[in-house]
């Protein structure tokens, strides 16, 4: 096995972890930034929306016209006296877009531009698109976005709880304002495969989140019949066991948008493919981030002050003050922690979800942890 599998075996039985959840208002911090800076630069800046979405005019000149990319940028912006958008096809002819133009106008961009290439007008396909087109797309696309969060909560909320609902929510907002913030500081344009790549990661984000919430369910079931660990103490565990999965998944998704981003839509030049693929590289990244340091810290908060939890953290701190009073060991996250689990199984196959159940304390003896008396 490999220092990562390792690696991954120990934060799955507790030998070691970092604690998210306590320092969860770091993240929170953290995320409130990213957030503000996300909404400003979409105040500031706006979206750069696709000629799908304002309707305008695209040209189609014959295969390999001598004007370069940048030429023909300029031909048009000359022609039409608006920002032009040129990318060069496969087969060596050149697609030019120009937004806000209309029929008469297109006609005389058209002869311009037959003038400026050196190609004959009758060779250049010209093709009016309305603004119509973009905004059904994006009416339905926000229908969409509604639609998929009522059913997102109400799932969550059937399946494990509300908290749990509201927090898988609060990361889903979280994950779009930051998409569509890069979207607006970068200047990249806006396209129904912009659209369709935000829709994409909503369910990779709700994944994500569902494999911790899947756990911390399962280990904190009779959570208040024991003494031993707080709610956030358990969900941090939870963070932990999922963490090298969720670090896997998310590299292992992000490789190929990033060819495509990069590779595709940077040094070969298909701009087209960066529509699609910065709305899914962002979006991933962010699901990953938001469901280890947003929403199940958010849970921790919003249980923790239910007062049952608040009660359970009261005689567990208890529990420990007067062990420390009497000079006895006092177990911690990275030591005895889930130590009479562990012992049920065999040390290379030691249970993937151990929940806080007291057993006798032999068991936990003789395999290299503390053996003090049990509280």
């Amino acid at each position: 096995m490999g220092k990562l599998g390792n690696l991954g075996a120990r934060l799955h039985h507790g030998e070691v972890g970092y604690d998210f959840v306590k320092n969860r208002k770091l993240w929170y911090g953290i995320s409130i930034l990213i957030t503000i800076t996300a909404i400003v630069g979409l105040a500031v800046r706006g979206l750069h929306m696709g000629i799908e979405f304002q309707g305008g005019a695209v040209f189609t000149t014959p295969k390999n016209v001598s004007a370069s990319v940048s030429q023909a940028e300029t031909y048009a912006e000359e022609a039409s006296g608006h920002d032009a958008i040129v990318q060069k096809l496969g087969d060596g002819s050149l697609r030019i877009q120009i937004s806000g133009t209309d029929t008469e106008a297109s006609d005389q961009i058209k002869e311009e531009l037959s003038k400026d290439l050196d190609v004959p007008a009758a060779k250049i396909a010209a093709d009016l698109v309305g603004p119509s087109w973009g905004d059904q797309i994006a009416n339905k696309a926000w229908q969409g976005l509604g639609i998929f969060m009522v059913l997102v909560v109400i799932y969550l909320a059937i399946a494990f709880e509300w908290r749990m609902a509201l927090a898988a929510f609060v990361a889903l907002v979280h994950d779009i304002t930051i998409t569509v913030g890069i979207y607006a500081l970068v200047g990249f344009e806006v396209t129904p495969g912009t659209v369709i790549g935000l829709l994409t990661i909503l369910g990779y984000s709700l994944y994500d989140t569902v494999v911790v919430f899947d756990s911390l369910k399962e280990q904190t079931r009779d959570i208040t019949k024991q003494t031993r660990w707080t709610y956030g103490e358990i969900a941090n565990r939870s963070i932990n066991s999922t963490l090298v999965r969720s670090i896997n998944t998310t590299v292992v998704a992000l490789l190929p948008v990033a060819g495509l981003l990069f590779i595709g839509g940077g040094v070969l030049g298909a701009g087209m493919l960066n529509d699609i693929s910065l709305s899914l590289f962002v979006g991933l990244a962010a699901g990953a981030y938001s469901s280890i340091f947003i929403a199940t810290p958010l849970v921790a908060d919003l249980k923790e002050a239910e007062p049952q939890m608040k009660s359970l953290k009261k005689r567990v701190l208890a529990k420990r003050a007067q062990a420390a009073a009497k000079g006895e060991p006092v177990e911690s996250d990275a030591d005895e922690r889930y130590a009479d689990e562990a012992a049920d199984e065999p040390d290379e196959a030691a249970p993937a979800v151990v929940g806080p159940r007291n057993q006798p304390a032999s068991r936990a003896r003789g395999r290299g942890r503390p053996s003090g008396k049990r509280r």
